[in-house]
């Protein structure tokens, strides 16, 4: 069974023993703690699907000027991000096949170098899409709660400075992730990480629903219809949540396989949850599909641009 190759390097605790997971598995219930067999074709095809989507995105923002903005720029890299899923996901599975087959002979140094390359761009785009995702909330914060001072706050030479940034870190921590992934403390790291990543985002969106609340009651209260401004707030402060909460559920169960891998490696519930890690690379797959259905649905701007996209009306 083909699976993304560096997340099945963190499959089971190093310290986990074939004899422990065999105890485990009686103990924990036997059938219940088999996993899922996902067929390699899954992966293929939402692979295909999230790559072609990505590119869709990635297309309609350089084509349309009024999305050359800072914003779309962070959505862009997003997209980026996604598309390393699809791509580490669609070569590992070509290579697997090629090697299978016997059509690609290769020497086995160079194919864990191979096989090193696309942990390092699995790796880069978990860290990648987290810090994105906070760099949109922030950004849509600051036009929210500092409007008038949006472009003198985000300026373009920031954007790229921060875009830049991300990818630097992002390669830098996906290089010591891959080379000490057997570390307890890259592991902790990583899920600080996430973690962080998420209270920050979940502060900023309940601070602009809190503001676009009160709006809202005021409009109510003095009985006036909303200005487009107040509209827009809202709407983008939705967008963000279901984002997040998108990739909370797709990535959740990922990261708290990484926690039970920490605190419980041999522990007969803990390892019956192992059995599970397809699906949680299922779902890995699946925000990559589902965060460009969400732009393309809630930007008008986007939408529209993507139809031109997709009928070639450059």
């Amino acid at each position: 069974m083909s699976t993304l190759a560096p997340l099945r390097l963190l499959r089971e605790p190093s310290n986990a023993s074939e004899g422990n997971q065999s105890n485990a598995t009686l103990g924990a219930g036997g059938g219940w703690c088999q996993g899922l067999d996902i067929p390699n074709e899954l992966f293929l095809a939402l692979g295909l699907v999230s790559l072609v989507e990505n590119l869709l995105v990635v297309a309609a923002i350089l084509k349309n000027r009024n999305l050359h903005s800072p914003t779309y720029y962070f959505i862009c890299c997003l997209a980026v991000s996604d598309m390393l899923v699809s791509i580490s996901n669609l070569a590992e599975m070509l290579f697997m096949l090629l090697l299978e087959h016997g059509v690609l002979v290769m020497r086995p140094s160079i194919v864990r170098h191979m096989d090193s390359v696309i942990d390092m761009l699995i790796c880069s785009s978990v860290v990648s899409s987290l810090s994105f995702l906070g760099v949109i909330a922030v950004d849509r914060y600051i036009t929210i709660f500092y409007a008038l001072r949006y472009h003198s706050i985000m300026t373009l030479q920031r954007a790229v400075v921060t875009m830049a940034s991300v990818w630097l870190a992002s390669t830098v921590s996906s290089t010591v992730l891959i080379t000490y992934y057997r570390s307890n403390t890259i592991l902790l790291c990583l899920i600080g990480f996430f973690l962080f990543m998420l209270v920050l985002m979940l502060v900023l969106y309940i601070h602009m629903f809190a503001l676009a609340r009160h709006h809202l009651h005021s409009i109510s209260s003095q009985q006036k219809p909303p200005t487009a401004h107040r509209g827009g707030s809202l709407k983008g402060a939705v967008t963000l949540t279901i984002l997040l909460g998108v990739f909370f559920i797709c990535w959740g169960p990922f990261f708290f396989h990484l926690i039970l891998i920490v605190t419980c490696p041999t522990n007969p519930f803990c390892t019956c949850f192992f059995s599970y890690f397809n699906l949680f690379l299922i779902l890995i797959i699946c925000n990559s599909v589902i965060d460009p259905l969400i732009y393309a649905f809630r930007s008008q701007e986007l939408r529209r641009t993507l139809r031109e996209v997709v009928t070639c009306s450059w």
